[in-house]
């Protein structure tokens, strides 16, 4: 059965997720939603309360695959989502940057929103997201950022947008929720992360 996680995305930056270059990634933050969905699953963020934005969509992604770290790095389709801190904000807050040193085996973490300044490494953020190797990807989502529409239930059954998330939600509430996603206007990026305003 298809599982549908529900959670409030905190800071809109387009960062985590990241919709850009025709993928949408979850490759830092939720350890939990990344340990647990599977292919198939979906995933739904919305604004917060203190952004006047609790019940608006950011986005939601169907997850297509799931690779490691190393994985994604490699994979030659997801280069562009590799940080640069200095041409563009799409590019800046790329989520792309973790991989082992070849050598010593160690993560390595690039220059981007979870580093410190000028590249050091944030050693916390460095344990949070890598306390689980798994990165979600998605080429089936809608990412709305600071302009998605206020769902705050599907039939009946109130969606769940606070701290950590939800995903026992009856099969029925899934396929509605899908069924709906489906008749939405739109695919892929269809506006700028809140966070950018």
């Amino acid at each position: 059965m298809q599982k549908l996680f529900s959670y409030t995305v905190a800071r809109d930056y387009g960062f985590a997720p990241n919709p850009f270059y025709g993928f949408c990634t979850l490759a830092t933050c939720k350890p939990q939603i990344r340990k647990s969905a599977s292919v198939g699953d979906w995933i739904v963020g919305a604004g917060t309360k203190t952004k006047g934005k609790y019940g608006r969509l950011v986005y939601a992604m169907c997850v297509g695959e799931v690779m490691s770290f190393d994985e994604y790095w490699n994979d030659t389709r997801f280069r562009d989502k590799r940080p640069d801190m200095y041409t563009s904000m799409k590019k800046a807050f790329g989520d792309n940057i973790y991989y082992h040193d070849e050598i010593t085996q160690q993560w390595c973490q690039t220059d981007s929103h979870h580093s410190y300044e000028y590249g050091r490494q944030n050693a916390n953020n460095v344990r949070h997201d890598t306390q689980v190797d798994r990165v979600l990807v998605s080429d089936d989502f809608i990412y709305w950022g600071g302009s998605g529409p206020k769902v705050l239930s599907i039939r009946g059954c109130n969606l769940y947008f606070g701290r950590g998330h939800k995903c026992s939600y009856c099969e029925e509430v899934v396929q509605e929720f899908i069924a709906w996603i489906g008749g939405s206007n739109g695919r892929g990026y269809c506006g700028s992360p809140l966070e950018w305003d």
